[in-house]
């Protein structure tokens, strides 16, 4: 698949890891369509994009607001060869904390965004990727959603988001098989501890105190690193039903 023909929503693509993969499928000559909860930055990423891009709001984890985003993003760029899942949230609280057990009101809203968000995109975006005209190697299109180093080494008070990382990783196997009778590969990327919006408002004492933890480079992840990451895995057809750790070789401790 070449990125220079790419049609591609991206959720969570107002910031961080989704608006450095917008940037550069727009770099490469591709269309975007970003979906975010956030109105006014969602906005603005759009206009910086120009206009090859657009932005529609979008709360992943309403399967009826995905499905008319979807709509519109098929709409605007004329199909959709590409889906990057990038929205979540990071929510954490030991499940035995001071004030009595986590509530289970909390850990589903970690679910209901990070991993049935990832669903309600991906398979909004095959339903329009199945009617593509294939290429030459028979493919319509890509889907990628991220993961987390924390869906293999979740620390403590992750609970909920190693479980909705974790069925990230579970669920794209089966996705794969089953997309592929339409020439669709689905992937998966763990980040390590990258320079998102959450880790960029810490002190910068603290990020650096991240930083040092990764073996080599032994700094934070670049958002553009990602970006590269999936770019890699759009133009390589053999690369499908495979999870690539972005992760500077680090390894979580428990806390």
């Amino acid at each position: 698949m070449d990125l220079a023909t790419a049609k591609a929503v991206i959720s969570g693509g107002a910031s961080g890891l989704g608006y450095a993969t917008a940037e550069r499928v727009i770099a490469a000559g591709g269309q975007v369509v970003l979906l975010d909860i956030n109105e006014e930055q969602g906005e603005a990423s759009a206009k910086q994009l120009g206009a090859a891009a657009k932005f529609v709001n979008t709360d992943v984890s309403d399967e009826d607001k995905v499905r008319a985003a979807m709509q519109i993003a098929n709409e605007f760029m004329g199909g959709i060869t590409l889906a990057v899942n990038c929205a979540g949230i990071a929510t954490a609280g030991r499940t035995l904390g001071r004030d009595g057990p986590w509530p289970a009101e909390l850990f589903s809203r970690v679910i209901q965004i990070n991993l049935v968000g990832s669903f309600n995109v991906t398979k909004e975006a095959a339903a329009f990727m199945q009617l593509n005209d294939p290429n030459e190697n028979g493919e319509r299109g890509v889907i990628i959603s991220t993961a987390s180093i924390a869906a293999f080494e979740g620390q403590i008070g992750q609970a909920a988001y190693s479980a909705s990382k974790g069925g990230i990783v579970g669920m794209m196997l089966p996705l794969a098989r089953e997309f592929a009778q339409f020439g669709i590969r689905v992937n998966t990327i763990a980040p390590g501890i990258f320079k998102t919006p959450m880790i960029a408002g810490m002190p910068e004492e603290v990020q650096d105190s991240l930083g040092k933890q990764v073996p080599f480079p032994p700094r934070l992840g670049r958002p553009e690193e990602y970006a590269d990451t999936a770019a890699f895995i759009y133009g390589n057809a053999f690369i499908n039903g495979e999870t690539i750790r972005v992760d500077g070789a680090i390894r979580m401790q428990p806390k």
